[in-house]
C-alpha cells in the first residue's frame, strides 16, 4: 500500500536522492540540499500555520510505500502563486488584421506576457519514480494534494493551475528558449531557470522580456512546433490532470514555451465529486467485481493522509468499508470521518 503524506525533515535525505535522477529540464525538486530542506521546512511551517488568506504557504507531499518505507514521489500545490510578487506567463492571443483597401482580413497568433494566474493557487512538483509502471499511486499522488484543499479550503484559492515542463532535450535545450528568451536574458536555459525560473523574479522579467505581444509567425519553426507541447516526462501527469478536469490552450510558460493548465476548483473532480463518509470496518471476503476503487484522505489537515482503497461503492451510503490496513495508513478507526472520490 502507498500513502500521501506531507513531508517531513526526515525525508530530506530520500528528496535529495530523487532530485539527483530528474531530467534537466524538468524542475520537480530544488537540485541542492540546503533548497530541499529549505523548501520541506517551509512546508512543515505551512502546514502548522493558522490561515485565514492563502498568502506565502507551500504544502510539499511525498508518496511512501508503506512496506518499505522508501519515498518514490513527491507533489506540491502553493497557496497564492507570485504571493511576495507576479507571477508571469504568455497568455495566449489572436490578433485580428483587416484591410478594406485590399479587402484582406486575417487573423495573427501572439503572445502577450500577463500576469493573471497571480493569487491563484499552483499545483507543482509531481514525481514518481517509477513512472513507467506507475499505477492507482500516481493519481493519488497528483489527486491528494487537491483532496487537501478540499479538506482546508480556506488555505488555497478558487482557482488553480499547473505549469508542465515543455520540450527540451537531453541536454535541456529548449528550441522556444533559444528562439524568445535567449534574444533578451543572454543566458542558456538551465540557467536562467536556475536564476530566475523557480521563483519568476518580477523586477528582471519585468526589465528584459517583452512587453509587447510577439507574432508567432516570426519566430522559428522549430520554436513554434513546441509551443503548448510537454516534455516526455512530464505527459503522465498531463494525463492525470485533464482526467481531473484542468484545461490547457490559454497561456504557456515564459521560458520553455510548456502548457499552463488551468481550471476553477467547481470543475475539478476532487471537489465536484469527493463524499464526506464515516469510517466502517471492511468484511473479508467480498466478490471483487463488487468493489470500486477510491482516493481516501483523513480529515484532519495536520496529520493529513491520503490512500487508495477497493472497496464497496459508497454514493448511494453514509459509510466506507475500510481494510484495517488502510485505517492504520490514514490514521483513522470506525466512526471517524474521512473524505473519499471515485479514482
Amino acid at each position: 500500500m502507498f500513502v500521501v503524506r506531507p513531508a517531513a525533515l526526515a525525508d530530506i535525505d530520500a528528496l535529495e536522492a530523487m532530485a539527483q535522477v530528474s531530467m534537466p529540464g524538468v524542475h520537480t525538486l530544488p537540485r541542492t540540499r540546503e533548497k530541499i530542506a529549505a523548501s520541506v521546512e517551509r512546508s512543515v511551517a505551512s502546514f502548522g500555520a493558522h490561515v485565514d488568506i492563502p498568502s506565502e504557504e507551500s504544502y510539499l507531499f511525498v508518496l511512501e510505500q508503506r512496506a518499505t518505507g522508501a519515498i518514490v514521489g513527491t507533489a506540491a500545490i502553493h497557496a497564492s502563486a507570485g504571493s511576495n510578487g507576479t507571477y508571469f506567463s504568455f497568455r495566449n492571443d489572436v490578433i485580428q488584421q483587416v484591410s478594406r483597401d485590399l479587402n484582406i482580413s486575417h487573423s495573427v497568433h501572439a503572445l502577450t506576457l500577463c500576469s493573471e494566474l497571480t493569487a491563484y493557487s499552483q499545483l507543482s512538483g509531481f514525481y514518481v519514480a517509477n513512472r513507467a509502471g506507475a499505477g492507482l499511486e500516481a493519481a493519488l499522488l497528483s489527486r491528494a494534494r487537491l483532496l487537501f484543499a478540499v479538506l482546508a479550503p480556506h488555505r488555497f484559492g478558487d482557482r488553480f493551475f499547473v505549469p508542465l515542463a515543455g520540450v527540451t532535450d537531453k541536454h535541456g535545450h529548449s528550441p522556444f528558449w533559444e528562439a524568445l528568451g535567449r534574444k533578451f536574458f543572454k543566458m542558456d536555459f538551465l540557467d536562467a531557470e536556475r536564476i530566475i525560473g523557480g521563483a519568476r523574479n518580477r523586477t528582471l522579467i519585468v526589465e528584459l522580456m517583452p512587453h509587447y505581444p510577439v507574432y508567432v509567425p516570426l519566430l522559428p519553426g522549430d520554436a513554434q512546433a513546441v509551443m503548448g507541447q510537454i516534455h516526455a516526462g512530464g505527459e503522465l501527469a498531463f494525463n492525470l490532470l485533464t482526467e481531473e478536469g484542468f484545461e490547457a490552450d490559454d497561456y504557456i510558460d515564459i521560458f520553455d514555451g510548456g502548457p499552463i493548465l488551468q481550471a476553477h476548483k467547481n470543475t475539478l473532480r476532487s471537489f465536484s465529486g469527493s463524499m464526506v463518509r464515516d469510517v466502517v470496518s471492511a468484511e473479508p471476503g467480498k466478490p471483487a467485481d463488487l468493489m470500486v476503487s477510491y482516493a481516501v484522505a483523513a480529515s484532519n489537515e495536520q496529520s493529513f493522509r491520503a490512500v487508495t482503497v477497493a472497496c464497496p461503492a459508497a454514493e448511494a451510503l453514509d459509510t466506507i468499508a475500510l481494510t484495517q490496513e488502510a485505517q492504520d495508513a490514514l490514521m483513522v478507526a470506525p466512526g471517524d470521518s474521512v473524505i473519499c472520490v471515485r479514482i
